[in-house]
Parts: C-alpha cells; structure tokens; sequence
C-alpha cells in the first residue's frame, strides 16, 4: 500500500511540473514530463508494482534471480573462452584443414642476424649543383610547365 501512494504522488509531481512547463510554453518537454509522470501510476494500475512487492519478500524469488545470475555468468565465461581459442570447433577444424599441413615458411621465423649477400650502398652525392633540380624540372616538363 505504501508503494502504490508513493507511486501515486510522484505520478502527481509529475503532472504539476509539466503544467508549469507547458505554462512556460514549452509543450514538448511538458508532454514528455507528462508521459513520464504517468509510468509509475500506470505501473500500480496494472499490478506490477504489487507483483514486485511480493517478489521482493519472496526467498523463492531471489533464489530464482540467483540461479539466472549464476547461468548468465556460465554463459559468459563460455563466450570469452570461445573468442580466444578463435570459434567453435567446427569454425578451428576448418581453419586447419583450409591451412594446409605447413601455413609458415619454415625459414620465416629465423631471426638475420648476420650482414646478409648484399652489401651495403651509400647514396650517392650530387656532383653538380643542376642535379638537386633535374627531378623537379622533369616534372614540371610532364605536366606543361
């Protein structure tokens, strides 16, 4: 009883705060403060609040919200090991099978660490000063400058 009073009061709340609203001319907010302010006294009307009162007296109830609890977690807990192995099984088996026996070159993975067969080349320097332009003018030559 004192759920559905409390419901009925912030219902009425709600109502004279959009009544000063729409006073204030602005008739979208007051219609949805309206729409808001009639949820917990519809919510009454229909019984749910009643219903909610008795669930939250019931140990059956809460038992019951937690074997869901304990089910989402199990839940859960198989789709984040799903997504690090990569899939399901069927979706592994035939990321294998399309793989091949042998997916990396067996040479790919030993680091160089040695200079290697070619040696190393240095840039050459420009000999004259006209070089430094040769490619801007070749450019300019390509596009009609």
């Amino acid at each position: 009883m004192i759920a559905e009073t409390v419901c009925s009061a912030v219902s009425a709340a709600g109502l004279g705060i959009a009544a000063v609203t729409a006073y204030r001319k602005r008739f979208l907010a007051a219609t949805r403060i309206a729409a808001y302010s009639l949820v917990p006294i519809g919510l009454v009307m229909t019984g749910v609040v009643e219903w909610l009162a008795d669930t939250a007296l019931s140990l059956t109830a809460w038992a019951g919200f937690g074997v869901l609890g304990v089910a989402w977690v199990l839940f859960m807990t198989t789709r984040v090991v799903e997504r690090r192995r990569g899939g399901t099984r069927k979706e592994r088996k035939a990321a294998r099978a399309a793989a091949g026996p042998e997916a990396v070159a067996p040479a790919a993975s030993a680091p160089s660490l040695g200079q290697g067969s070619r040696p190393a080349t240095r840039p050459a320097a420009p000999t004259r000063g006209d070089d430094d332009f040769s490619d801007i003018e070749a450019i300019l030559k390509k596009h009609g400058i």
